[in-house]
């Protein structure tokens, strides 16, 4: 059931309206509770399979843990030295479809130097779990380990002390924008006829019996509500997961814990180095992943109790983080030189440890009661896998034949065609008086989807930088608005962008440029812009003030002052 090719995927107004519609008449196999990565993985895993199946989320696409990662697809290093080789192998046969098949576009390998101390034992030590790592996820997709002596590591990564290591290792993983992907996971699910809408928020659970046979939902823009029955409903709320399970009146089978992850964002040339490094820390390990212009450091991974909409980075965390990547810098940064702080919540499943880093990132499928599945723990890495399985879970509540997964041979949207457009860099660019640098950040961003984006710049005004984030196009607020789904002011600069993270200013001056440019075509009010504006700049002023305070607390204290776009939402939250 594919749109025709000048609408594919697209979620614009008019179809905002037409999925809500669609929620109060159609009939549905599955109604999917959550817009991260899992849900939306779990949305395109049932509609390729021939499932009529509705996807509801009551913020934005990936507005929780799906946009706040480290922003990596891996097997995980660390889960080799725990012994979780089925996780690793799992998860790195995931980066090579990714890279190689699924979505070229958006995810591409990246390097990291991984520096050795020990004159002893940790370069055969280190170097057989990265032969491991090489082997269990295959070699098609990246190049493999090299080894460098102490002069050729300094050679590779300038940045660090000559005392910081005694030699290296280089070995290479693959990265993605997690919150474009996860947006481009939900368009791909609507494109096969899946039911994706935003700003929907579920506020009850319908019954027949002892079993769950749909739900009722809120929209949180204006209030309206209706029921949608289904064959079964599959939970993928993430952190949220307990407190859906409570508003349904089921005994859940397990449990969620929530640790935190903090990253900072420094610019690029605050650390010399040709790659990415990985740091052992006490605990776990430390990331500098190249980042387009920047670096992004983390992560730490600590407990967290509080508002699950909204975790607050502290001066604890961003200190930690300095402190750790400081200890092997021959040049230290200071809090003088990160440009953006982030935090998200993981989805750990309780009860195996006390320590949030030893906690398992296997993932945990139940069916708490008929008619309802539930899906937990796990990596970003993996949700392709865990989508499948969570279809596989509610197949069984479902009176129709369910087909085999298929995702596996699913490209993405934007993957088609997209490294033949890579080769006609240079003919895209002079067609439309653009640089060829720019139009290559735009395929990494979009893939072959590019000429609809381009397209929408029949007014060449539209082909100018935004003019506080000269990395973005003024076209790329408007295409946000207009096809991928953005409702606030928010979405753009943080999620369909990155403006929030990337610029000193984390996208208040340029707020209302993007808010007047999102606003032609969303219909806004002169005084819609200036709300939207004014809660955006709050939003920023809060989470500056928040990472100044000592505590988890204290920070969330600061983050909840602020006001929220999404004014309808009610706890619970999917």
């Amino acid at each position: 059931m594919a749109g025709d090719v000048a609408t594919i995927g697209r979620l614009g107004v008019v179809e905002r309206e037409e999925a809500w519609q669609r929620l109060g008449k159609d009939e549905f196999d599955l109604v999917v509770i959550g817009g991260g990565v899992v849900g939306a993985g779990t949305a395109l895993d049932a509609a390729t399979r021939g499932l009529r199946v509705a996807l509801v989320e009551a913020r934005d696409l990936a507005a929780g843990t799906s946009s706040r990662s480290s922003k990596l697809f891996h097997g995980g290093l660390r889960y080799l030295e725990q012994l979780e080789f089925s996780l690793v192998r799992e998860a790195l046969a995931e980066r090579e479809l990714m890279v190689t098949r699924i979505a070229p576009h958006l995810v591409k390998q990246v390097s990291f130097l991984y520096p050795l101390t020990n004159r002893l034992w940790e370069r055969p030590y280190t170097a057989a779990g990265l032969f491991l790592y090489d082997r269990m996820g295959g070699a098609r997709s990246v190049p493999g380990q090299k080894h460098l002596s102490k002069a050729g590591a300094l050679r590779m990564v300038p940045a660090l002390k000559r005392s910081a290591l005694i030699g290296g290792i280089r070995y290479f993983d693959a990265q993605a924008d997690d919150a474009r992907h996860t947006m481009t996971v939900a368009r791909t699910a609507a494109h096969y006829g899946a039911v994706v809408r935003t700003s929907t928020q579920v506020v009850d659970f319908l019954h027949e019996a002892d079993r769950v046979s749909g739900v009722r939902v809120r929209d949180v823009e204006d209030g309206r509500e209706l029921e949608i029955p289904a064959g079964a409903v599959i939970n993928c709320a993430g952190v949220w997961t307990d407190e859906l399970q409570e508003l349904s009146g089921s005994r859940g089978r397990f449990r969620v814990r929530a640790s935190k992850g903090v990253h900072i964002v420094v610019s690029r040339d605050r650390i010399p180095s040709d790659s990415g490094i990985v740091l052992r820390t006490a605990t776990s390990v430390l990331f500098v992943i190249p980042w387009r212009g920047h670096w992004i450091i983390g992560t730490t991974d600590t407990d967290w109790n509080l508002d699950l909409a909204h975790p607050a980075a502290t001066q604890q965390d961003i200190d930690y983080l300095l402190d750790q990547v400081n200890s092997v810098l021959a040049t230290p940064l200071s809090r003088d030189d990160i440009e953006g702080v982030y935090a998200g919540l993981r989805p750990l499943l309780a009860g195996e440890s006390e320590e949030t880093s030893k906690l398992s990132r296997e993932h945990a499928v139940a069916r708490p009661a008929p008619g309802l599945v539930a899906i937990a723990g796990g990596k970003y890495t993996t949700y392709r896998v865990m989508a499948a399985d969570a279809v596989e879970a509610a197949a069984v509540d479902l009176p129709v034949r369910v087909q085999p997964s298929i995702t596996d041979k699913v490209p993405l949207l934007g993957a088609d065609g997209y490294h033949a457009l890579v080769n006609q860099i240079d003919q895209l660019a002079g067609r439309h008086g653009l640089h060829p640098y720019r139009l290559r950040h735009l395929l990494d961003r979009y893939g072959s989807l590019i000429h609809e984006v381009l397209a929408l710049a029949e007014d060449r005004d539209l082909l100018r930088p935004i003019q506080h984030a000269p990395d973005y196009l003024r076209v790329e607020a408007v295409y946000a608005a207009s096809h991928e789904g953005a409702l606030h002011l928010e979405d753009a600069l943080a999620r369909r962008m990155r403006i929030s993270i990337e610029y000193p200013h984390r996208g208040a001056d340029c707020a209302r440029e993007v808010a007047e440019l999102m606003g032609g075509v969303l219909g806004w009010s002169a005084d819609m812009i200036a709300r939207e504006v004014d809660v955006y700049v709050a939003r920023v002023a809060a989470e500056r003030d928040a990472q100044n305070q000592p505590n988890d607390e204290a920070a969330d204290q600061r983050r909840r002052a602020a006001p929220d776009a999404r004014a309808g939402i009610t706890a619970p939250t999917s």
